[in-house]
């Protein structure tokens, strides 16, 4: 199985994220040449050799007017950063409010951009962009419609993330347009290469977030600033001591996008190791590695089985409580008949769920059933990595549902489209999903 492994010792940001999976690609230049060529306003790429801590790998300089910028700004930050992480996060707008960011630590993390943010100029003599606007943009370019419904999807996360961080609407959330085109190059660029690269499976370590606050105009913000925060919900995480912002919100939504697992680096034969490096200088090495190569097809995950006996229940007890125990988070439960002890007829009580789900639900299961106790199963998971797509038929859009891996793919229509259309059209069903199977 074709593998990437993403290793974020020093956090992720997207422009490190891009610079380490340029270095896998075969025809880089031509990659530098399609993204340079998009038409995003004033955008250019640079490939410049670099390294840390004696590893020699890239940094992908971006610039907007020939200056390098910032991812999109986070709530009232406009920096003046001394430290060397530089971006800004999605940012509610706030009329005649003056936008300052002043940290109140060294960042001590320059993986997004190199400069030291000390301009002169007011970013409010820039137009604001909003999710909207963003996302009209990525469709305007020039890219393979599966690279834009992958960084409109990224872009999306983003926005709803800032939007719960500041308990506001998501069309609320802003982006100075400067930052956002950089960002934008950020995320189309990394959806682009990983398009270019095509791995079946991608997979990525704990992610390194930093520690401390940065104090900003509206006060100390924690580290992880609270939008990368929801972003990363889920996800294997670790502050460590470098003090920090070490995963940057485009960072966070393209790992948490593309990731079919976390943890260690699975049993492979690595072919390429792509290295993308931040110009700040560390103890350890300031990079992201990505490592390309085949991986044994074995079991890809973990599950957890709950088992239990039951005899003594009615079929509308045991029914209330398989339905109470998906609704508390189990990925599935079943039953089996089956003849228990002095021949009663009676249940085998199956419940699927994540490891760490375990004692929560064998918890639930003596509790919403009579049985007094229940075996725990821990099993390797074969799976496929979910997706989703649409195609259009004669009667309106259907979605799909997308499975693949182990060199498998499956596609199967979305029932719920599927009977929306045919009762909206009066016509079967099976008509809807043959024409959506034949416009694949």
């Amino acid at each position: 199985m074709k593998t990437l492994y993403i290793e974020c010792n020093m956090g992720a940001a997207g422009d490190m994220l891009m610079a380490s999976l340029y270095e896998l690609l075969e025809d880089k230049q031509s990659f530098l040449d399609t993204m340079n060529g998009l038409g995003l306003p004033g955008v250019h790429l640079e490939a410049q050799a670099a390294a840390t801590c004696g590893i020699a790998g890239t940094h992908m300089a971006v610039t907007v007017g020939g200056q390098e910028e910032t991812e999109p700004a986070a709530p009232g930050h406009d920096h003046h950063h001394d430290h060397a992480h530089t971006h800004d996060h999605g940012h509610v707008h706030e009329r005649d409010h003056v936008h300052e960011h002043e940290h109140e630590h060294e960042h001590e993390h320059e993986h997004e951009h190199a400069h030291e943010h000390h301009h002169d100029h007011a970013h409010h003599h820039h137009h604001h962009a909003t999710p909207g606007h963003i996302a009209a943009l990525i469709d305007s370019l020039p890219l393979p419609e599966e690279v834009r419904s992958h960084a409109r999807a990224v872009y999306d996360a983003i926005a709803q993330a800032e939007a719960k961080a500041h308990g506001c609407p998501v069309g609320d959330v802003h982006y100075h347009e400067v930052g956002a085109l950089d960002a934008v190059a950020d995320v189309t660029g990394v959806c682009y290469a990983l398009h270019l690269l095509r791995p079946d499976r991608v997979v990525v370590s704990p992610i390194h977030v930093g520690s401390g606050t940065v104090r900003c105009a509206h006060g100390v913000m924690p580290v992880p600033a609270p939008a990368t925060a929801n972003l990363l919900a889920g996800v294997p995480t670790y502050g460590g001591t470098v003090l920090g912002e070490l995963c940057t919100p485009t960072g966070a939504a393209l790992l948490a996008h593309f990731a079919a697992s976390f943890g260690p680096m699975p049993l492979m034969a690595a072919e390429k190791v792509g290295v993308g490096i931040g110009t700040k200088s560390f103890e350890q090495a300031n990079c992201v590695r990505a490592f390309l190569g085949e991986a044994e097809e074995g079991p890809n995950g973990q599950i957890t089985e709950l088992v239990c006996n039951i005899d003594d229940m009615t079929p509308e007890a045991l029914a209330f409580a398989c339905s109470r125990l998906l609704e508390l988070g189990a990925l599935d439960v079943y039953t089996t008949p089956g003849t228990m002890k002095k021949g009663r007829s009676g249940h085998v009580l199956t419940v699927l769920c994540q490891p760490e789900q375990e004692a929560e639900l064998a918890r639930a299961v003596l509790e919403q059933t009579t049985s007094n106790g229940l075996r725990v199963r821990r099993c390797g998971k074969y799976f496929l990595t979910p997706s989703s797509g649409q195609v259009q038929t004669q009667w309106g859009p259907v979605g799909l549902k997308l499975a693949s891996g182990y060199g498998v793919t499956h596609i199967k229509p979305e029932f719920d489209d599927v009977a929306a259309r045919a009762a909206e059209h009066q016509v079967p069903c099976q008509r809807v999903i043959e024409e959506a199977l034949r416009k694949l």
